[in-house]
């Protein structure tokens, strides 16, 4: 059923970043901002600190102490875990009622906070008993959602595309130069996290039982027909998606066109059919069996749908950037 796993990633992709898009304004009323000043270029460097040391370290303790893997991959899903419990709560709050309060406005019972925390501990404990692909694809879609809602709600447009261009140069490198994401993927595909989505050839893969990645990259590279699932960084999701949220808060909202609809809502879809392209061109060239830097693709033409639109909407009347910069 090779449908499944040519659309599965796709409706991953997409699904994540239009959660985004329907988190962001909410979020931004719950407090979920992290910067006080998102258009700060300083808000970047500790996510790019982040994606270089967490690698590495991931990298060195498979390497020089196997034995603690399965206790680092413990850990790290109960980090996912606990950032859930503050995404999940706030997103349920927009379907549950809101908190009984007494006298004195003191939160007696909040609904949405515990019913997050009842789902968190659900998805820690099939995470860690039975890791099957769709149980970490759905974790992982509710991971991106709301991590690329917080993010494109906390940095502004500046800030972003700096880190955009800055991982868009990383990511080459780390898969064509070093190669140690490659090695990334192999050590995470075998633990089964949620931090790398998976979409099989068939409904009834069983991801528990596969075989590691490094086995069955050499067999896909023999023949290609033969590939059991593709596999999508979770960076890969959001990372673009943060774009596509800055710009939907950011961008001036100026005159409603097409049909009423905002333009920061238009600029916002822009770069997310920009970073679509992009998609379509790195799984092409995924299908020919080799690992491919994904970000080069998905960042850069987000970016330039995103431009594109701007320009054609405001014609230079208000800043690309969606900020007023100092004159010089």
């Amino acid at each position: 059923m090779r449908s499944l796993q040519s659309f599965g990633l796709l409706g991953l992709y997409v699904g994540s970043q239009l959660t985004a898009i329907a988190l962001a304004l909410p979020y931004i009323h719950a407090g979920l901002q992290t910067n006080a000043s998102p258009n700060s270029l300083t808000n970047i460097l500790p996510f790019l600190v982040a994606i270089v040391a967490i690698p590495l370290v991931i990298l060195a303790i498979a390497k020089y102490a196997p034995n603690r893997v399965s206790m680092i991959r413990f850990f790290i899903l109960f980090a996912i875990a606990l950032s859930l419990i503050f995404t999940i709560g706030p997103t349920l709050d927009l379907l549950l009622p809101g908190p009984f309060v007494i006298q004195g406005g003191i939160s007696l019972i909040d609904l949405g906070f515990y019913a997050g925390a009842m789902v968190t501990a659900l998805v820690f404990l099939l995470l860690l008993l039975e890791p099957q692909w769709y149980i970490v694809d759905t974790v992982g879609y509710l991971a991106a959602g709301s991590l690329t809602a917080i993010l494109g709600i906390s940095l502004g447009l500046l800030p972003v595309l700096v880190l955009m261009a800055v991982l868009m140069v990383y990511d080459a490198i780390a898969v064509y130069g070093t190669k140690h994401m490659v090695s990334l993927a192999d050590v995470v595909s075998d633990m089964k996290l949620p931090i790398l989505l998976v979409m099989p050839t068939e409904p009834n893969f069983d991801y528990t039982k596969s075989a590691p990645m490094k086995e069955a990259r050499a067999k896909v590279k023999a023949a290609p027909e033969e590939r059991e699932a593709t596999f999508m960084g979770l960076g890969d999701v959001v990372i673009p998606g943060i774009l596509v949220v800055s710009a939907f808060v950011n961008v001036a909202k100026g005159s409603p066109f097409l049909g009423g609809v905002p333009a920061n809502l238009l600029v916002a879809l822009a770069a997310m059919l920009g970073s679509l392209l992009g998609y379509a061109i790195l799984m092409y060239l995924v299908s020919r069996g080799n690992p491919q830097a994904g970000l080069p693709f998905l960042n850069g033409f987000g970016i330039l749908g995103y431009a594109l639109a701007y320009l054609a909407l405001f014609h230079f009347t208000t800043p690309l950037l969606g900020i007023t910069l100092p004159q010089l």
